[in-house]
C-alpha cells in the first residue's frame, strides 16, 4: 500500500523525542517536566506507520511509564481519512525503557500487545502550505463509537480497570497532547492535561527511521 504524503507527513511529526521544558519552568505547579519518546517500530508496514511511546519525568529517566503503541494508518472505507489506534502491552514491564534501546524495538511481536478498540481517533488534517501541515486528533463520532461498543477508551492492568481520554494536536514545530485520566465513578479527569495540553518540542529526530512506502 502506497502511504499519502499526509499520512507520511504526520509520521514524521510524531517521531522522535520531546520535551516540555518552557511550560514545566513557567507553571511548575501544573506541568511536570516531561521527556516523551516516540519511535518507529517494525509493526504492519503493509498499511501503516506505527511507533512505540513512553514518557519519564526528567528527574527520573530511568522509570519511564505509559508505554504504548500507536498506528497510524488510513480510515478502512474511506482512504481520505487518518486514523490512530492504541495498543496496551500485555507485560508493561517487559518493554520498559525500549525508546533509549532501538534493538529492543525491533523484536516487538504482535502477540506481545492488544487493541483497544474504543481509543481510536480520528484526524483531521489542515494544510498550512505545500507539505506542511497541521494534524488535529481526536475521539471517533458518537456513531463510531456506538458501532464498536458504548464503552469509554478505557483498558485493565493488573486486574483495575483504567479510564482516558486522548487526544493531539501535531506540526512540524511542536507536539501537543491532551490525554488525561478519567474516574470512572465521576467522570471527571484526575492526571494528566488538567489546565490545557502539555506542549512539546522535539529534541531528537526519528523520521530517518520510520519505513515509509511513497
Amino acid at each position: 500500500m502506497v502511504f499519502s504524503p499526509e499520512l507520511v507527513a504526520l509520521g514524521k511529526y510524531l517521531a522522535g523525542e520531546f520535551e516540555n521544558k518552557q511550560q514545566a519552568l513557567a507553571e511548575p505547579a501544573w506541568y511536570v517536566n516531561l521527556r516523551l519518546w516516540q519511535r518507529p517500530i517494525p509493526l504492519f508496514r503493509e498499511d501503516s506507520i506505527t511507533l512505540f511511546a513512553e514518557q519519564a519525568s526528567v528527574i527520573d529517566l530511568d522509570r519511564p511509564y505509559r508505554p504504548r503503541i500507536l498506528r497510524l494508518k488510513h480510515h478502512q472505507s474511506n482512504s481520505q481519512q487518518l486514523q490512530v489506534e492504541y495498543y496496551m502491552f500485555k507485560d508493561i514491564t517487559a518493554i520498559a525503557g525500549a525508546s533509549r534501546h532501538p534493538e529492543l524495538l525491533q523484536q516487538i511481536k504482535p502477540e506481545q500487545i492488544e487493541f483497544l478498540p474504543n481509543c481510536t481517533l480520528n484526524i483531521q488534517i489542515q494544510t498550512l502550505s505545500s507539505n506542511n501541515y497541521r494534524f488535529q486528533a481526536f475521539p471517533a463520532s458518537d456513531r463510531e463509537q456506538r458501532e464498536r461498543t458504548s464503552r469509554p477508551c478505557s483498558f485493565i492492568y493488573q486486574g483495575n480497570t483504567y479510564q482516558v481520554a486522548l487526544g493531539f494536536v501535531v506540526t512540524s514545530e511542536q507536539l501537543e497532547t491532551y490525554d488525561k485520566g478519567i474516574d470512572p465513578k465521576t467522570g471527571k479527569a484526575i492526571w494528566g492535561a488538567l489546565l490545557g495540553p502539555y506542549r512539546f518540542t522535539k529534541r531528537q529526530d526519528f523520521s530517518s527511521e520510520l519505513f515509509i512506502v511513497e
